[in-house]
């Protein structure tokens, strides 16, 4: 399936002391199989997140998502696994119908500060097709039986048996 994802920069996306002629990095896969879209901070300054510090990087950027589907924002397996940097909310959701700047919720696990500057790739955006119920009611009675039934974190072990 092929989609078509509309993105801009961002209108107040300009804070100094950047380059006139500087422009945010244009959302791409890092290889011909990545599923996701490598999204890069556009920030004026390098950001450093200590230990257990959060903090919203902007991209710089805005798109227009197709109606029936979602951007998900997800972390970078090598910033996780090198420097305890992840996604917050992962996987936070941009809705088909927002048009604000895309901004990025870094959070840093680890044990040492970790600096961000402009241009880093930060997190990867994942295109996803949404599925919307017709029809959302309260049911009367018992739900249709599982075999899983009310099992819920934890309940199907760690090693599967």
């Amino acid at each position: 399936m092929s989609i078509t994802l509309a993105i801009q920069v961002h209108p107040e996306a300009r804070p100094s002391p950047l380059e006139a002629n500087e422009r945010p990095s244009i959302p791409a896969p890092a290889t011909s199989g990545s599923a996701g879209l490598d999204l890069s901070a556009w920030i004026p300054e390098p950001i450093t997140l200590r230990p257990f510090q959060r903090a919203r990087i902007p991209t710089g950027l805005r798109m227009a998502i197709p109606h029936g589907f979602e951007g998900q924002v997800r972390p970078r397996s090598g910033l996780a696994a090198k420097h305890g940097v992840t996604v917050l909310n992962a996987p936070g959701t941009i809705d088909s119908d927002y048009r604000g700047e895309v901004a990025v919720l870094l959070v840093n696990l680890g044990d040492q500060p970790f600096t961000i500057r402009r241009g880093d790739r930060i997190a990867q955006l994942v295109i996803a097709a949404v599925a919307h119920p017709l029809e959302v009611r309260i049911s009367e009675g018992e739900l249709p039986a599982t075999a899983r039934g009310e099992g819920g974190f934890g309940s199907s072990g760690v090693n599967g048996r």
